[in-house]
Order: structure tokens, then C-alpha cells, then sequence
């Protein structure tokens, strides 16, 4: 995996040294609040190591590193779907709150995009948003996301049923913005 520079950051691979800055960063309740259960809450240096140890197996994970300031600061990645959802990328992101509001993450998925449209053989990417993380929401749509469905009241995080949201970009339309 390359390199990827941003205006004020850089999408890196994930590395061992990665593993406290990834830990201070990830402990966060407002970043939990907004990922899948697989995420742990708190987030410990131990969880930051195992992940790094997961990546470090299965080299087919686009998993990038958000590097603000000289850390990680955050990840991104391309998910790989199977079956009949091959042609498919699941878009995943979070970034640590000292970063928040400054147009990192909005750029960082721009890139993304363009990485799985060029390397990965994606038809389409899509991101998953539960309905109340609005912010996501803004993100995906300032990246030429669609709002395709609502799954009603499809998940459970914190013990709250909510809608799930999809957003999807598919490679024809990501090709005729470039």
C-alpha cells in the first residue's frame, strides 16, 4: 500500500509504532457512539495492537492510517465484500475529535475513493451511517455519495434501535466528477 497525501495529513499503512497514538486517539465514547460493536469501547494500547496484528495477516484489508501532525490520528479503510457482492468496497472511517472540523475526513474519503476506483477493481463503495452521526452523513454527500436507503430501525448501538442509513457512489459516477 502507497502513501497518500492530503492537504494537512497523510494516508499511510498502519504500523506497529502506531499502537498508543492509535489507543489515545480511539478511546473516545463520541467515536464509539458512531462505529460497529467490533470497535471496543474503552480502547485500550492491547486492542490497538491486536488490530495492528490483524492488519498485519491479511494484507488484502485497505486499511489506511490518518496521519495528522506527525501520529496516527485515525483510520480509513475499503472493506471487500464476497459472493455477489464482490464488485462492492464498504467505506469505513473515524478520526480522533482533536481533529474534528477541519475538512480532514471529508478530504481523506475523496482519496479513498479514488485509491478503490483505481486499484481495487470496485463497482461501487458504500458507507453505512447510523441516523444520528449527521456529520458522516455531510461527508459522504460533499464526495458525491447518494443517499440510496434507509434501513428502518435495522440496528442496536447502546442499546438504542435506530435507522441505519446507506450511501453509495458507484464508479460511473465517481468517473464522470474526475
Amino acid at each position: 500500500m502507497e502513501t497518500i497525501s492530503g492537504s494537512t495529513f497523510l494516508l499511510r499503512p498502519v504500523h506497529p509504532a502506531d499502537a498508543e497514538a492509535l489507543a489515545r486517539y480511539a478511546d473516545n465514547r463520541k467515536i464509539w457512539e458512531n462505529v460497529k460493536d467490533a470497535f471496543p469501547h474503552p480502547y485500550t494500547v492491547g486492542h490497538a495492537r491486536d488490530f495492528i496484528k490483524y492488519l498485519q495477516r491479511h494484507e488484502e484489508e485497505i486499511v489506511f492510517a490518518i496521519e495528522v501532525e506527525g501520529e496516527m490520528a485515525g483510520s480509513i479503510g475499503l472493506k471487500h465484500k464476497t459472493d455477489v457482492y464482490r464488485i462492492n468496497r464498504e467505506l469505513g472511517f473515524w478520526l480522533g475529535e482533536p481533529f474534528w472540523g477541519r475538512g480532514i475526513v471529508s478530504e481523506a474519503v475523496g482519496l479513498i475513493v479514488d485509491y478503490g476506483f483505481r486499484h481495487t477493481g470496485a463497482r461501487r463503495i458504500y458507507a453505512e451511517v447510523y441516523a444520528h452521526n449527521r456529520g458522516s452523513m455531510s461527508v459522504l454527500e460533499r464526495n458525491g455519495f447518494r443517499h440510496e436507503a434507509v434501513l428502518r430501525r435495522a440496528v442496536i448501538k447502546d442499546e438504542k434501535v435506530e435507522d441505519l442509513h446507506i450511501f453509495a457512489l458507484l464508479k460511473t459516477e465517481w468517473e464522470s466528477r474526475i
